[in-house]
């Protein structure tokens, strides 16, 4: 199994991508990985090379760059280096924690869309009450979406919570203004029809406040609304640190009280930690392509390698492309 990973992209590059690709190829057996970026930089935190090539290149894509013009324009970027390891047959899938824009426009120029995927969805696993989590596609691929786009998002996730995260029979449900029936816009109307005669477990409409209860394993939903939906909560869950923690701050009686609840926060904390998911998935496209959170640390990058040697192993993509087939095909025969 052979991964390529932009060891420059993300806040905490190349080190924590090194060492999340260290700590990886010493656990997961069978691996190689190939890290694309400066040598000067890597090679500092690169203190054993077994199953780990280097690929030299002094160009990155930064957060700051316009995505397309970027891929197209930084021909030896690592990111662009990095498709094309995937591309050539060189590597199984790849890693960046850098630019979404960028890595998108990457993947598809450079790796290419499964035949029968309209648009690629972007979907992180977003961690619930009960600690299973939930998948949550498309956050910001495609701010615009038709509703086949979102049946295909209902298909691939439920493939991939299946196969990648060990659900069995995995809810889908359609991100809405209400539960009912009937409830929401055109949009969300005609998807709920065609989720309801798809071949999967589908349980209808889930509103935003149930997500993280656990309404359901696949959350669908166009790249606007789940955009807005994930900054929502991830800035909802850094403000209510932060108010925890300055109201045990504010004398010496809530200082005691926050040493003897202070294991108890450190667990909640983790409970909610990004980087025990791994990273988003770029489904639809003819290999696993991971984004990692751009401040991923070395545990964070860790997780997305194990996520995309999941994907492999399983072959999720095969599965995706053979089963939109099969959607596609019954939705001609009626």
């Amino acid at each position: 199994m052979k991964l390529a990973i932009d060891a420059m992209g993300g806040d905490n590059a190349p080190e924590a991508v090194v060492k999340g690709a260290l700590e990886a190829v010493h656990s997961i057996k069978g691996l190689e990985i190939t890290l694309i970026g400066n040598e000067k930089e890597i090679n500092p935190f690169l203190n054993d090379s077994t199953n780990i090539n280097v690929i030299h290149t002094t160009e990155s894509i930064t957060a700051d760059d316009e995505p397309v013009r970027a891929v197209r324009r930084k021909k030896q970027a690592s990111m662009v280096l990095m498709a094309k390891e995937v591309k050539e047959g060189r590597a199984d899938g790849c890693i960046s924690a850098g630019n979404t824009g960028a890595l998108m426009s990457a993947g598809l120029f450079g790796i290419g869309r499964l035949k029968g995927v309209e648009r690629p969805a972007l979907s992180p696993t977003l961690p619930t009450e009960d600690g299973k989590g939930f998948l949550m596609l498309d956050v910001g691929a495609n701010v615009d979406a038709k509703p086949n786009h979102l049946l295909q998002y209902a298909v691939i996730g439920s493939i991939y919570s299946g196969k990648v995260r060990g659900v069995s029979s995995p809810r889908v449900g359609l991100l809405n203004v209400g539960t009912e029936e009937g409830k929401g816009s055109e949009l969300t109307k005609k998807a709920f029809e065609l989720m309801a005669d798809a071949p999967i477990n589908f349980i209808g409409n889930v509103e935003a406040r149930d997500l993280l209860n656990g309404a359901a394993d696949v959350v669908v939903t166009d790249g606007f609304t789940g955009n807005v939906a994930l900054k929502t909560i991830e800035g909802t869950a850094l403000t209510m640190f932060s108010m925890i923690k300055s109201t045990f701050m504010q004398n010496f009686k809530s200082k005691i009280a926050a040493s003897l609840v202070k294991n108890d926060l450190k667990q909640l904390k983790n409970q909610l930690d990004y980087s025990e998911y791994g990273g988003a998935g770029l489904f639809g496209l003819q290999a696993p392509v991971i984004k990692a959170h751009g401040s991923s640390n070395e545990r964070a990058i860790f997780n997305a390698i194990k996520q995309a040697c999941h994907m492999i192993e399983e072959n999720v993509t095969t599965t995706i492309e053979s089963t939109l087939k099969e959607v596609a095909k019954e939705g001609a025969d009626d």
